[in-house]
């Protein structure tokens, strides 16, 4: 998931992105107890559909003397997934701690529902918070079956009512016919599943995902992505989840924020996210591609070695300014009767494409996915054009 530089297909590639990596490891176990608890003194009103039903106002959070993250802030509104997204130790994990009440904030306040929530001076205590929470390890109850698992957290509520939520539940998960099954007895996917529906169960007005998908093969990680952000869909449900992994990311969120250092650089759609990163660390964080060198030539437009391009400059910089200039792999295109080639320096059979690594004729190398059925050797020449949407161009350090 980095960018790969025009020199090195291993190195970090921009001198200017290099960031100390955090001194603090964030990640730690649940807490022991029931993942949901019902939290009747917050009010679920939500007619007022400006509202957000989340909103982290500027709040900060440190582990003694060590910060991990200040003045971090976003929002949610009724039936929005929001996802926090970065690498280990950046702060995510303890973020969806702060919303779920299980730390303390510093500084700024969290909202649900309207109501503040968390504060340097208050905290309302987790099971009072209306929130529901998945975990990495999904921590079913291996003396329950599937549907006593599911019915956990239905506290207070009678026979029949609880009974008709489950029924609701394992249909919504598709598991009907292993209702008196236990944990050990399904596949990972399908613990899972049971995991998400306990957490649903009471209704809860906001869940949080902390990497629920982390423990599954990257292919079923993907298709029980989609799957549970069809779930939350149909529930209505708002949810937080983190994550460092962008597929997960992908699937399941409306809006990312990337996460770095315990700073937001961009709070974003997938889509922006990725054709119009906000800065190096999220361009490298996302998807993969190389920095060609490139320079200014006016107010919207650039020349690189592929040619002369419309697109978004730093701001202020003029005529002659050297730039690097973001290239993907799906802005290369195999084309057999362009006149410009790049010699085949390495490839990745990934089924229906090929991630070809290409040497331009200056020595460059760019990144090109091709259909498999375009099989060529290495060494071989090819010809390509570029074919980009989205030139996003950041100022080089010596402009």
């Amino acid at each position: 998931m980095t960018i790969r530089s025009a020199s090195s297909l291993s190195a970090p590639f921009a001198k200017q992105q290099a960031l100390p990596a955090s001194p603090f490891d964030v990640r730690s176990a649940p807490p022991a107890g029931p993942i949901i608890a019902p939290m009747p003194s917050v009010s679920t009103d939500h007619s007022d559909a400006a509202e957000p039903l989340l909103r982290l106002d500027r709040i900060s959070h440190a582990y003694g003397a060590s910060t991990t993250f200040s003045e971090l802030g976003f929002s949610l509104k009724k039936g929005q997934i929001g996802c926090l997204l970065g690498p280990s130790g950046c702060g995510k994990t303890t973020a969806l701690r702060c919303i779920a009440g299980f730390e303390p904030i510093s500084g700024g306040e969290i909202h649900l529902n309207g109501h503040k929530v968390s504060s340097a001076a208050f905290s309302l205590p987790a099971q009072k918070r209306r929130i529901g929470m998945v975990f990495q390890d999904y921590a079913l109850f291996p003396h329950l079956n599937v549907q006593d698992n599911i019915a956990f957290g239905l506290h207070g509520v009678d026979r029949t009512q609880r009974a008709k939520r489950v029924g609701e539940l394992l249909e919504t998960i598709g598991l009907q016919a292993l209702a008196k099954a236990y944990p050990h007895e399904l596949s990972g996917g399908q613990q899972q599943r049971v995991a998400l529906a306990r957490a649903l169960a009471p209704q809860p007005d906001l869940l949080l995902l902390d990497e629920p998908f982390s423990n599954l093969d990257v292919e079923l990680r993907e298709r029980l992505g989609l799957e549970v952000r069809d779930i939350l869909r149909q529930q209505n449900t708002t949810a937080v989840l983190v994550t460092h992994d962008q597929h997960e990311a992908f699937a399941i969120a409306d809006e990312i924020g990337v996460l770095h250092q315990g700073v937001i650089q961009q709070w974003d759609s997938p889509y922006k996210l990725y054709h119009e990163p906000a800065n190096l660390f999220v361009a490298g964080f996302i998807g993969e591609g190389v920095l060609l060198p490139g320079t200014a030539v006016g107010p919207a437009t650039l020349d690189i070695e592929l040619g002369r391009v419309p697109a978004q400059l730093p701001p202020l910089c003029a005529a002659g300014c050297p730039l690097d200039v973001l290239v993907r792999p799906d802005d290369i295109i195999h084309d057999d009767a362009s006149p410009m080639q790049a010699r085949v320096l390495a490839k990745a059979f990934r089924g229906a494409d090929f991630l070809y690594t290409l040497q331009l004729a200056s020595g460059a190398r760019v990144l090109s996915l091709i259909p498999s059925h375009h099989d060529h050797a290495v060494g071989e020449k090819i010809g390509i054009r570029l074919e980009i949407d989205h030139v996003i161009a950041f100022e080089h350090p010596d402009c």
